[in-house]
């Protein structure tokens, strides 16, 4: 018979599942694979934290984005690196946070997905205002500001930068959630025939698309890593189930009438 002898890591790790195992044994375990299965992906390090390599990752900490615990309460989270047929198959939920420009075929697929029932929840901010650890023309930096004109014009949305826009943190309503931004851009339907509404005068958009839709907030203030607002967690929230249970019955309405900034 022969031996096998662990290695200090293998030893550690089944040390640490052992440790796991005795402090969730009287606690029953979620059942993951019940919920439902959320696409994510975005330059706001979400999933992997702001990691500087491989053992930032392993080693978590102070690099961990608060969101992903928020997210992994109510969905089980896929991170995407790119979107098309492939990664996008079986996924009926996807969360873009300041994504880097897509490519050409990334907005096809994209196009397509939601048509054919997708619920996207995008934030697309043309100015991103919260800190990175990492320098500006670090590939790791959350990219500052967002190239996605060509899917948004396609949906019929037009989305800018207001340079007379005063900096600094504020509050926008929506019945009844206060979302935390900063320096918001612009968005508005540009197209008269488009399928969508304005929840926030130049904040929040909400459009549907074929089968599916999509929400766009033009702030991503709320995923600041760092410094998250008191009123961020709460946010995301409620965007979140915003744009995932957004149906037919609702497209066109819009709630600007009972919308206000503070």
């Amino acid at each position: 018979m022969r031996l096998l002898r662990s290695s200090p890591s293998a030893t550690l790790a089944a040390g640490l599942l052992s440790l796991a195992n005795a402090c969730h044994a009287d606690a029953p375990a979620p059942d993951r694979e019940a919920l439902p299965e959320l696409g994510l992906m975005g330059t706001i390090p979400i999933y992997w934290g702001e990691a500087g390599g491989f053992g930032e990752v392993l080693a978590g900490g102070e690099s961990a984005h608060w969101a992903r615990a928020r997210l992994e309460a109510d969905y089980r989270l896929s991170p995407l690196d790119t979107l098309d047929e492939a990664s996008l198959a079986g996924i009926d939920l996807l969360m873009l946070a300041q994504p880097r420009a897509l490519s050409p075929s990334e907005n096809v697929a994209l196009d397509a997905w939601v048509r054919g029932g997708g619920k996207l929840l995008l934030f697309a901010d043309p100015m991103l205002t919260g800190e990175s650890r990492f320098a500006i023309g670090d590939r790791r930096r959350p990219q500052d500001v967002i190239l996605l004109s060509p899917i948004l014009d396609h949906w019929g949305l037009a989305l800018a930068f207001d340079e007379d826009r005063p900096a600094g943190a504020a509050l926008v309503r929506a019945a009844g959630a206060a979302i935390p931004v900063n320096l918001p851009g612009s968005i508005d339907v540009r197209e008269a025939g488009a399928d969508c509404a304005i929840l926030i005068p130049e904040v929040l958009a909400e459009c549907r698309i074929g089968r599916g839709s999509a929400l766009v907030l033009a702030d991503a203030a709320l995923l600041d890593l760092h410094e998250p607002h008191p009123g961020a967690a709460a946010a995301l929230d409620w965007l979140a189930a915003r744009a995932f249970a957004f149906g037919g019955d609702r497209a066109g309405q819009g709630l600007s009438g009972r919308a206000s900034v503070q």
